[in-house]
């Protein structure tokens, strides 16, 4: 006769008693609680969802706009200002147009004069650090969501 139940006897003991148990109602606070942040999030309007829920032009739209603010911020330079400067206007645009044309220009040329002094070496082993970093993040983001939220399959859980 045996002492002891094997692990295999156990879980299913455990697991008729447990399915055996009757099911249990949440408590009603905890119920009106989850009810009224589901009515919650489903009143937000479409811009304070996630992206993935925004409308289809709203989308497209934020992504050209990106695109172009990126296109823009690589090019630098000093094409706006110049660009700017070489514009025509007269009346009253044209006191606040000038002037801001100028600083535009300037800066772009300091930005272009900065950007044009880092030598090509450090702007490789910069890029290639971020993409090592980056590469690390996603890893640890990985293990770590494997340590904490998967659970094993194997029947060690009850040693």
């Amino acid at each position: 006769m045996k002492d002891h139940p094997s692990e295999t006897e156990l879980e299913r003991l455990l697991d008729r008693t447990l399915r055996a148990l009757p099911l249990r109602r949440a408590p009603p606070t905890l119920e009106s609680r989850v009810l009224g942040e589901l009515e919650r999030r489903a009143a937000q309007p479409w811009w304070r969802r996630s992206f993935s829920h925004w409308p289809l032009f709203a989308r497209l739209g934020f992504v050209v706009t990106a695109a172009a603010l990126a296109g823009l911020a690589l090019l630098g330079g000093s094409w706006p200002g110049t660009a700017l400067q070489s514009l025509q206007v007269a009346g009253p645009a044209s006191t606040w147009l000038q002037p801001a044309a100028a600083i535009t220009g300037a800066a772009g040329s300091v930005a272009a004069s900065l950007v044009n002094s880092i030598p090509q070496t450090w702007i490789d082993l910069g890029l290639g650090a971020a993409v090592v970093l980056y590469a690390t993040l996603f890893g640890l983001g990985a293990a770590a969501y494997r340590m904490l939220y998967l659970q094993p399959q194997s029947g060690r859980e009850f040693q």
